[in-house]
């Protein structure tokens, strides 16, 4: 009989609770493997199940990850998904946040409302980041620098906050998703 992978056996719970931690922190599987001094394939086998894990595991991995090796065989926490955020207006621009303020990679999530009452300023803003528009509803104008675009609904725009710019309502309020990147950061997508 073939053992079921999601029975919650110690080895697939340390293996869940690996990678969980591991990605909590922000830490490459290269940084774990050289703070508990082993080779980084072993640590990428005994994340992936291919490799059993040895009780000499234990006690290096919990010190790589800074936990105790009691933390490191609990159950990983279910931890509510949702996104529970409040909006918040400014400049004409009503935001709803669908990340947490965490480590989302720099990248900030939210929906948007523009209003028609959203003016046009003397002179366009520029600042560090990077920001990508979807919109849902509505007709949205976008002015990058000496451009002047009109995005259509189901139509996405993507651009560097580098770049003197601002976006407005034509004729009726828009909704949009916006993803934005402070420090430049771009959306990525993988296969």
């Amino acid at each position: 009989m073939q053992a079921n992978p999601d029975d919650g056996g110690v080895d697939l719970r340390v293996r869940r609770r690996l990678r969980e931690l591991r990605t909590q922190q922000g830490l490459t599987l290269e940084d774990v493997a050289t703070r508990a001094r082993i080779d980084v394939s072993t640590l990428s086998r005994l994340e992936s199940g291919k490799r059993r894990l040895a009780l000499d595991h234990l006690p290096r991995l919990a010190e790589a990850l800074s936990v105790s090796t009691d933390e490191l065989l609990r159950a990983p926490q279910h931890v509510d998904p949702r996104v529970r955020g409040t909006s918040h207006s400014h400049n004409g621009i009503t935001f709803w946040p669908l990340t947490r303020n965490g480590p989302a990679g720099g990248l900030h999530a939210f929906k948007i409302r523009v209003s028609m009452r959203r003016r046009r300023p003397a002179e366009l803003p520029v600042h560090e980041g990077h920001e990508w528009l979807y919109v849902l509803s509505g007709r949205l104008q976008l002015v990058l620098g000496e451009d002047d675009f009109v995005i259509e609904p189901g139509e996405a725009v993507e651009f560097s906050t580098w770049t003197p710019h601002w976006f407005g309502a034509l004729d009726g309020p828009v909704e949009a998703i916006t993803i934005f990147g402070a420090h430049g950061e771009r959306v990525h997508l993988h296969d």
